[in-house]
């Protein structure tokens, strides 16, 4: 089994590459994992709804270049479906029995285009609150790991 994460723009805080860092290297007991970071367009603060919407096209351009067609996409995604830690072991189970090669993508700052939305195979939101993208890979590299231990029978600290 093949995991990437892909996420716009490079972390800056230490913290959290330290945890991300930490999750993959646990994970990869279990697959082979890695982390790409795709270019996230500037725009000014006060940039426009057009200006954005056409910077969300072109980053999705990006990704899906990255996205092979036999790969599973799971898209993190604010407006996508909540699980439950357990639920998305069986969902993620579901889908590495289709496809050995799945893919996690983030949104930029701006969010997401809607042709990831179609292309998607899963989307699933976090939570309501609001993260920063790097905390959003951290959660999710966690919970990924967290679903491996899950699928195998094995446990977790709770």
């Amino acid at each position: 089994m093949n995991i990437r994460f892909l996420i716009p723009g490079k972390c800056r805080e230490k913290y959290i590459n330290d945890g991300v860092n930490e999750y993959l290297k646990r994970t990869s007991k279990y697959a082979k994992v890695s982390l790409s970071y795709l270019t996230e367009e500037s725009l000014s603060d006060n940039a426009s709804e057009a200006q954005i919407k056409k910077a969300l096209a072109i980053e999705a351009q990006r990704a899906l270049k990255q996205i092979k067609e036999e790969e599973v996409l799971f898209l993190v995604d604010v407006h996508g479906k909540k699980y439950d830690s357990s639920s998305f072991a069986k969902v993620l189970q579901g889908k590495t029995s289709k496809s050995g090669n799945i893919v996690f993508l983030f949104g930029s700052s701006y969010g997401l285009d809607d042709s990831l939305r179609k292309r998607a195979d899963v989307i699933f939101s976090l939570s309501d609150f609001t993260f920063t993208h790097y905390m959003a890979l951290l959660l999710t590299v966690e919970q990924v790991y967290r679903s491996m231990k899950i699928m195998r029978g094995e446990t977790y600290d709770k």
